[in-house]
């Protein structure tokens, strides 16, 4: 029975407080979540699916012997060439991509759509088949590689493949986190500046590139990440010489044949390397958040 409230409580606002019906908790959904409990038990079983791979491998490393296993002659080769290799595929994706991704979230055009598509192909595709695609188009016979073999400069086969084999598979990552940046960050303030008077080029370099900076921070992350974590297009394309093209991933391949010790133990310092890619790309996310 509710409690009868008088004129005078209601408008002094004394009147007793009356549980609401609406804050009765369903016994059958998670508490705080407004789940059904039943969801959590697939989320939970997904979640030991990734993990349980990373603590079997864990358990796997002879870790007295771990510091010898990662700092071989090989092993330090494949890393720092993975790592220069990486850090310039991540720069010709922030050179390329910002535009790419700034014209897809920003002008509207009959064919924007199968642009985008195709801008996102190499997501989807076999890094296989985007290295023989590379390889088709700047191999010796390929579709450019005539004139460049003219010219006296290799591509396939050589470090700059390396390169270029991460930058074909890393840069849709880029364009994709960009863009959804752009999109979520509005125009609001480019309208402003555009209205004070201000021209595209200075609106772009002084409204838009800081407005989005953190995420184009973050972008650049996941591309260094996908680009470190290459395999099928760099083998295709590039072969795997050591010193030359030998990646860690193809280092890690080539172990796991010699020495299954040395592979788990490189396995893991690419694990360690993507928490930490992952934690600084959300960590920036978060301060971009608008």
């Amino acid at each position: 029975m509710q409690p009868v409230v008088t004129r005078k409580e209601y408008v002094t606002g004394t009147a007793p407080s009356t549980p609401s019906a609406g804050r009765t908790r369903s016994p059958a959904t998670g508490q705080g979540s407004g789940l059904p409990r039943w969801v959590f038990a697939p989320a939970f079983l997904g979640g030991a699916f990734i993990v349980l791979p990373l603590v079997a491998m864990l358990v796997r490393v002879r870790w007295a012997d771990f510091w010898g296993l990662i700092t071989s002659e090989s092993s330090l080769a494949a890393l720092e060439l993975s790592l220069r290799t990486c850090a310039a595929s991540t720069v010709l994706c922030v050179l390329f991509g910002t535009p790419m991704a700034l014209v897809l979230a920003r002008s509207s055009f009959p064919g924007l759509r199968f642009l985008r598509s195709l801008v996102l192909l190499p997501l989807v595709l076999p890094p296989v088949v985007g290295g023989i695609a590379l390889l088709y188009t700047f191999g010796r016979q390929g579709l450019l590689g005539h004139t460049f073999q003219v010219l006296g400069i290799r591509i396939a086969f050589s470090t700059a493949a390396v390169v270029l084999a991460q930058t074909f598979v890393a840069l849709p990552f880029l364009v994709l986190s960009l863009e959804g940046t752009l999109r979520t960050a509005g125009r609001r303030y480019e309208a402003v500046a555009a209205g004070l008077g201000a021209n595209p080029t200075t609106v772009l370099r002084r409204v838009t590139i800081p407005l989005v900076l953190p995420g184009l921070f973050s972008a650049a992350i996941l591309a260094f990440a996908r680009a470190l974590g290459e395999f099928g297009a760099t083998l295709t394309f590039a072969g795997s010489l050591q010193g030359v093209t030998r990646t860690l991933p193809l280092e890690i391949y080539l172990q796991r044949e010699s020495d299954a010790d040395a592979a788990v133990a490189l396995s893991l310092v690419l694990v360690v390397v993507a928490v930490v890619v992952i934690g600084l790309a959300r960590g920036r996310s978060g301060e971009g958040a608008l």
